[in-house]
């Protein structure tokens, strides 16, 4: 039987509106978990840089103790609200979408790492870093001692570097470890940050350089650009940090 286009239109519009409240339904329901999971995913790659995190730690509680965070310009300066007039929170500045602008015109977190005895004073400075792999973008966080001179530790995500190869960055904990204790200034007091070099020979390197993957050069190349790049941007910040620690002497 050839149903008249008058029933056709009320019944699209009645499963339109039906699909449209499961679907609105199922988003209030599932919101806050989803929230949970973003946040409990953002705060443990933060702690990633100073820490092994394992599925029985309590990763928010960790957090909430162990991290002071605020945001500053490519100046150094603190920066607490946003171009609206919205207050800034570190966490939830979108590095990505600031890659996308110029130094200038970007907002930069900084996760303070403090210590467990007492939370005036700083283990580590917990750095955002982003930039582009092989393939696309691969982004991570660098750690700092309170000196802001010796890396402490990093980790490094990508969306889809080679598996075995460039993929390394992430899945390789020993890629990672080669960082721990480097230097980012040279015997000059210029920034020179840490690079990979090409290849994997298994030698020991100075303090400014680590082993290479094998295979995966381009992907090194582009940690190293990223690296550079937003140590660069945080140098101002760096500065100022030091004078006021000389300050406070």
């Amino acid at each position: 039987m050839r149903q008249s286009n008058t029933y056709i239109i009320i019944f699209t519009l009645i499963t339109t509106v039906f699909v449209g409240g499961v679907l609105a339904v199922a988003s209030l329901l599932l919101g806050p978990r989803q929230a949970i999971s973003i946040e409990y995913d953002t705060k443990s790659q933060i702690l990633s840089a100073v820490m092994t995190i394992t599925k029985k730690d309590d990763v928010l509680g960790i957090y909430d103790k162990r991290i002071e965070s605020l945001v500053v310009n490519n100046k150094g300066e603190e920066i607490k609200t946003d171009s609206k007039g919205q207050p800034l929170i570190a966490e939830k500045v979108d590095v990505a979408k600031n890659y996308k602008l110029k130094p200038e015109e970007r907002m930069f977190p900084v996760f303070k790492y403090v210590s467990e005895k007492d939370s005036t004073q700083i283990e580590a400075y917990i750095l955002p870093v982003y930039g582009n792999g092989l393939w696309d973008k691969i982004w991570g966080f660098i750690a700092l001692d309170n000196k802001l001179e010796t890396v402490k530790g990093v980790s490094f995500g990508h969306k889809s570097e080679t598996p075995g190869l460039g993929a390394r960055i992430s899945d390789d904990p020993v890629i990672s470890e080669r960082y721990v204790g480097k230097k980012i200034y040279d015997d000059k007091g210029e920034l020179v940050s840490v690079n990979m070099v090409k290849g994997e020979k298994g030698l020991p390197l100075d303090t400014h350089h680590v082993d290479g993957m094998s295979g995966a050069t381009m992907t090194g190349n582009g940690v190293n650009k990223m690296l550079k790049d937003y140590l660069d941007c945080y140098e101002s910040y760096f500065e100022k940090v030091k004078s006021q620690n000389v300050a406070g002497l």
